[in-house]
């Protein structure tokens, strides 16, 4: 474990300091030539130049994946897939249409959820017990409902459990919507924002109204 955080800690240093690495490697393949076998000066200038370009072309084009960069996130993600696969699988087990509905919708938050701290890390700090608590229940409500639902018990109990259950997985749809909202609401922010800004730059510049006029002759047509 520690020979994987080493790794993937030298490996990210190489990365940001790819011009560094990729001058030590030119300088090496400069200095070995001229000053240990004696090639003249040109020649082994040569050398080193065409290994700084290969360095940067190498280091340059290399993209570090989540993976590379924070293992334990990653660990988290691909555990978060597996759970969501799993509830996926277990939908056609429910007999019930509006749990299949709700699991449904239900799969897809999670599905976009997790793409999207796949793509922005960071966002994580915004889904608070989503990994370590919220994804295991469900998985955990999903196959004790199916392993009840099997056993066609008519008890006022299972009767109970049944109206209980139809009303959490409703709950656990809109939270995880609104998780999933959280997760880009300062892009909507900034967004809306910028689209103020714009609106303010077109009607300074006279081509709000014109664009106001084109869609009234358009109504008008």
């Amino acid at each position: 474990m520690h020979l994987l955080k080493l790794e993937d800690t030298i490996r990210g240093d190489m990365m940001k300091n790819k011009e560094v690495v990729s001058a030590l490697i030119g300088g090496t393949f400069f200095a070995v030539p001229y000053l240990a076998l004696s090639v003249p000066i040109l020649p082994s200038v040569l050398i080193g130049a065409a290994a700084f370009g290969a360095g940067e072309l190498v280091f340059g084009d290399y993209k570090l994946t989540l993976k590379e960069t924070n293992r334990s996130l990653y660990q988290v993600l691909e555990d978060a897939k597996s759970k969501n696969k799993h509830i996926l699988d277990m939908i056609p087990m429910i007999e019930d249409q509006s749990i299949q509905k709700e699991l449904n919708e239900i799969n897809d938050s999670i599905t976009k959820i997790i793409d999207t701290i796949s793509k922005d890390p960071k966002k994580v700090d915004q889904t608070d017990n989503f990994f370590d608590y919220y994804l295991p229940i469900t998985v955990k409500l999903v196959d004790r409902y199916d392993e009840i639902e099997n056993q066609k018990l008519s008890s006022a109990e299972s009767k109970k459990f049944f109206a209980s259950t139809d009303k959490m997985v409703k709950e656990i749809n809109k939270a995880y919507k609104k998780i999933l909202a959280n997760l880009y609401k300062k892009e909507l922010v900034d967004m809306d924002a910028e689209m103020k800004v714009f609106n303010s730059l077109l009607k300074a510049d006279g081509y709000h109204d014109d664009l106001h006029s084109e869609k009234e002759e358009v109504k008008d047509e």
